[in-house]
């Protein structure tokens, strides 16, 4: 198990909007290759992990990127909350806004929400590792 500490390993304190930044970086909240579909994609594949030390690794490593969530929508919240609807217009995330306002929605930046299909779950514990190192190139 793990401690909760009520603060972010990282603070975030952003004094300026960006909705087109914030647009991009929910991506990383919930799209494909984000910290929700990593941790989910850790937390279940350590199930059929045969080697205890690599099952608690993989459970260490998706708890971390739940917690990598806090980080990440808090930059999201306050790249947004300063928004006048003008700004929110023309950087092309009023439908986000229309469904969402200031709330941080597991999305890709692209609009399609967050899904199970992003994850793969093979069972065979090398093909795993193996998507697991490809999905974070694909972050880097």
């Amino acid at each position: 198990m793990w401690i909760y500490q009520k603060q972010l390993q990282f603070p975030v304190n952003i004094k300026e909007s960006d909705p087109r930044l914030a647009k991009v970086i929910l991506s990383q909240f919930g799209g494909p290759d984000g910290e929700l579909a990593a941790a989910m994609r850790y937390l279940a594949q350590r199930y059929h992990m045969p080697d205890n030390e690599a099952k608690g690794m993989l459970t260490d490593i998706g708890t971390e990127e739940l917690a990598h969530l806090e980080i990440v929508g808090s930059v999201v919240r306050q790249l947004t909350c300063r928004l006048t609807p003008a700004q929110i217009k023309a950087a092309g995330i009023d439908d986000y806004f229309v469904d969402h306002t200031g709330g941080v929605y597991l999305q890709s930046a692209a609009g399609h929400p967050f899904t199970s299909a992003y994850l793969q779950v093979k069972g065979d514990p090398i093909t795993d590792l193996h998507e697991n190192m490809a999905a974070d190139a694909a972050i880097a």
